[in-house]
């Protein structure tokens, strides 16, 4: 792949998602994420998909759940106070098992907050949002390019393991428009759900050797029931504490069984390091610009950058910090990250927070001036 284009963040979403084969949208408008149901209004109906807008956004998780259940790819797309009213079905999503994408193109709040203005407030929500325990997977690109990649890659991941996939942006990269240049490595493959297998008998939440059970489409001529109450193999509920315990152990733990093909995590110059950079989103961007500037000026400074930050890279991060001389955590919120990364480096490192919650970007010279102060 040569080819080179002119893409917001927004419509490398849109892109990314279309090329893993998704043919369906739901959403309601809501800014900084709005230019994504535009984009699939356009394209979708050029690709035999469909677009609809509905009501609110707690009807778009709905319809895009209803429209997964039929097998076709979908997708809806929001920010902060339309993700706050999708927690509920995120989390019938989550222990239906079924597939589906939430692009979630952060903004300042809480409430109505600043609508135009940059956050990375939502870090928590994306996992801990709806009660109970349920799986999640969230990725959080930085680029355009890694915004057409990473979408690509969340629909095949929630197709993969039957589990809502968050893709976690902010109004910085959703608008900002860069020289997407795509390569070989780029090309995002049309990955599709485990189906039935013929002659087998079928158990829509059989507790397979994976940890996945397979997936029977609507329509298909299998007959079986979907609730979001705790429910048996068959798919009815059950109040048998073992059938409970057996069924939430494996919604729950099917990501760790395959955490090494869901873990996505970028080094920049971190072995040599005396000062690590944590970082994500919009904010890895101006981390990355630190670490590039005082390399050149022979101070050693690395990055480490997770790309999918649910579930947390533990085992990444931990290799990383070990022997480091301090650990700076920059993030557009009061501090979220941060404790995921003070829990993984339990005191081994000292941890520095370096917040910014005024709707501007942690900018390259906030971030350095903190460095120095360390070295």
């Amino acid at each position: 792949m040569a080819e080179a284009k002119l893409l917001s963040g927004n419509d490398a979403c849109v892109q990314g998602a279309l090329a893993a084969g998704v043919r369906f949208f739901a959403g309601y408008p809501i800014t900084p994420s709005t230019e994504i149901a535009n984009a699939f209004a356009r394209e979708l109906p050029r690709r035999g998909g469909i677009f609809m807008q509905m009501e609110d956004e707690i009807a778009s998780m709905g319809a895009i759940i209803g429209a997964s259940c039929t097998g076709t790819k979908a997708v809806t797309a929001t920010s902060g106070p339309g993700f706050s009213l999708m927690q509920e079905n995120i989390g019938y999503a989550a222990i239906a098992e079924i597939p589906c994408v939430i692009i979630n193109v952060m903004r300042y709040g809480p409430s109505t907050g600043l609508p135009t203005s940059p956050s990375q407030g939502d870090f928590m929500q994306t996992r801990w949002g709806s009660h109970g325990d349920r799986p999640v997977i969230v990725i959080a690109p930085y680029t355009a390019r890694e915004a057409y990649r990473e979408t690509g890659r969340a629909v095949n991941l929630s197709e993969t393991y039957r589990v809502p996939v968050i893709v976690l942006m902010d109004e910085i990269l959703g608008h900002l428009r860069e020289r997407v240049e795509f390569r070989d490595e780029d090309l995002v493959q049309e990955i599709s759900r485990k189906g039935p297998e013929p002659g087998k008998p079928f158990l829509p939440y059989e507790n397979t050797e994976d940890g996945v059970p397979p997936f029977a489409d609507f329509g298909t001529g299998y007959r079986y029931h979907i609730t979001g109450l705790i429910h048996d193999e068959t798919g009815f509920p059950t109040n048998n504490p073992v059938e409970v315990d057996t069924i939430m152990r494996r919604v729950n733990g099917k990501l760790d069984m395959h955490i090494r093909d869901i873990e996505r995590t970028r080094f920049v110059d971190a072995d040599d390091a005396e000062i690590l950079i944590v970082a994500f989103g919009s904010v890895a961007r101006s981390a990355h610009e630190v670490v590039r500037t005082l390399r050149n000026e022979g101070k050693a400074v690395g990055m480490v950058r997770p790309v999918t930050v649910w579930p947390f890279p533990d085992e990444d991060i931990r290799t990383a910090v070990a022997g480091k001389k301090a650990v700076i955590v920059p993030e557009m919120n009061l501090g979220q990250m941060v404790r995921e990364v003070e829990r993984v480096v339990a005191g081994a490192v000292p941890v520095h927070a370096l917040n910014r919650i005024d709707g501007l970007l942690v900018t390259p010279h906030e971030i350095r001036d903190l460095v120095e102060d360390l070295l």
